[in-house]
């Protein structure tokens, strides 16, 4: 009995350590949120890149030659814009359910790893599309955007990491299939997003 007693209490130490060293309030739902935004935002790019919305050229091959970058730039930013104010709202409700603190030393952690390689990453874009080499920017996304999922991913839920890995993997087959960039982009961020927040809700959020 008192062995038993001994092995509970270390599970509930080791619980605890766990949670004061990881961020484990982040929402599933946001999850779910940002993907059929980043959904909607595809949408509305198809129809200017291919239905004649905005001004674009099209190469004899069919590959986008030329777009207008401000309109296309402007949905990517407000699907973003979007996902992080419904992530950080509830996030924020989650925590406060669990009487848990959303900013901490877990939380600052989570956040300086995931930047590091989304602001490498979103300079390069930004480099790439100055230059007009439209083609990597979907892949570019991707991939840093995984890479900045697995580096988050050893301060929050490990699950995290899975979706990282699978962005990476989506954003080179990407790299080697130019022309799809848009469908790739509309998979890595809306659908990959809707299917992992999913598992996250009902696995975490009930």
């Amino acid at each position: 009995m008192k062995e038993k007693e001994i092995e509970d209490e270390l599970v509930s130490i080791r619980s605890m350590m766990e949670r004061s060293s990881k961020f484990i309030s982040l929402s599933g739902l946001s999850g779910i949120l940002a993907g059929v935004y980043a959904l909607v935002g595809a949408g509305f790019a198809y129809d200017i890149i291919y239905n004649g919305i905005g001004d674009h050229q099209h190469s004899r091959n069919g590959h986008l030659f030329y777009i207008e970058e401000t309109t296309l730039l402007s949905i990517a930013l407000l699907v973003l814009l979007a996902s992080l104010v419904t992530g950080y709202i509830l996030t924020r409700n989650k925590a406060k359910r669990r009487n848990q603190p959303i900013w901490g030393n877990s939380s600052r952690a989570l956040i300086f790893n995931m930047s590091v390689p989304l602001v490498a990453g979103g300079l390069l874009i930004l480099t790439h599309i100055y230059r007009g080499h439209y083609g990597i920017v979907s892949p570019s996304c991707l991939i840093f955007y995984g890479l900045a999922l697995v580096s988050a991913s050893n301060f929050t839920f490990k699950d995290v990491r899975y979706l990282g890995m699978c962005e990476i993997v989506l954003g080179l087959i990407a790299a080697c299939l130019p022309g799809y960039g848009l469908l790739f982009w509309a998979i890595g961020f809306g659908v990959l997003h809707i299917i992992y927040g999913s598992m996250m809700y009902f696995k975490y959020d009930r």
